[in-house]
């Protein structure tokens, strides 16, 4: 989306954009797609916290990305890791800003310790990279 590079962070990866949320999330699914992930699920945040709670809330997007041949795989290693899965691409609004965050696959092949795991996490996080 932009010529930056995504800023590490606890869970994941973080880039702000300077693109208004609605064109983010496009743009964002446009290059998930370009890296093999798809999008199975997408939960407005913001919509459900008013619905559930009446209550007002930043515009918030969570996208369950997904890409078929690396779950496979995750699954093949390590059956259970489907808890964890999809990656969870966040949209949201930050002031004036839109920020992009995406979980690193690191993290979910660090939980079960599996050592099998990491080669097909590195491919995840760099494709995840390569679409923010």
């Amino acid at each position: 989306m932009s010529a930056q590079q995504p800023q590490q962070m606890k869970y994941g990866f973080s880039r702000t954009v300077e693109v208004p949320f609605d064109a983010a999330i496009e743009k964002t699914r446009a290059a998930l797609k370009e890296e093999g992930f798809g999008v199975l699920s997408e939960i407005d945040i913001k919509e459900k916290l008013k619905e559930k709670l009446g209550v007002d809330f930043r515009r918030y997007t969570i996208l369950g990305a997904c890409n078929p041949p690396l779950a496979y795989k995750t699954l093949q290693e390590e059956i259970d890791i489907g808890l964890l899965l999809p990656c969870n691409v966040v949209v949201r609004v930050d002031g004036d800003h839109t920020v992009i965050e995406a979980l690193d696959p690191k993290l979910i092949a660090s939980i079960p310790e599996n050592v099998a795991l990491q080669p097909v996490a590195e491919e995840a996080g760099t494709r995840i990279r390569a679409a923010l």
